[in-house]
């Protein structure tokens, strides 16, 4: 379902939001949602639940969290970017170590955020990522350089 764009109208970006722990995933929507040209068009607590709802929606970008039942976030990125090649994928995490931050990039995610900075960083990561750069948190780049 890709919703069109009326003509003058700044184009907007439709986000898929995947974390398993609901009020995190709440607090990412509401501050998403006063992004004006941002919207969240669904949200997953798994990694097949978000795969299914980017092959249904169609987003631009699927913020993912690393660690989630059912299917990782890493194994959800594969299948994601593999599938579709046009999404882009913002790994978001509590894990600063850098084998996670390494195993997401390497799935396909164009990005990696630590929760702890998302509220400051995540509206200009998911800008950096779908204008084709690589965003990885200023306190990782010493972990990994994309």
């Amino acid at each position: 379902m890709t919703i069109p764009q009326s003509a003058g109208q700044p184009r907007i970006t439709h986000v898929l939001l995947a974390d398993d722990h609901v009020p995190y995933r709440q607090r990412l929507r509401a501050f998403l949602d006063e992004v004006p040209d941002f919207e969240v068009v669904a949200e997953a607590g798994d990694g097949r639940t978000a795969i299914r709802l980017t092959r249904e929606l169609n987003p631009d970008v699927v913020v993912m969290d690393v660690a989630m039942p059912e299917l990782g976030g890493i194994e959800a990125t594969r299948q994601i970017i593999e599938a579709y090649p046009a999404v882009k994928v913002l790994a978001l995490s509590m894990h600063s170590e850098r084998k996670f931050v390494e195993s997401m990039l390497a799935a396909g995610a164009s990005g990696y955020v630590l929760k702890e900075n998302a509220l400051d960083a995540l509206a200009g990561a998911i800008r950096t990522v779908l204008g084709g750069g690589t965003y990885v948190c200023p306190s990782l780049t010493p972990c990994s350089s994309p």
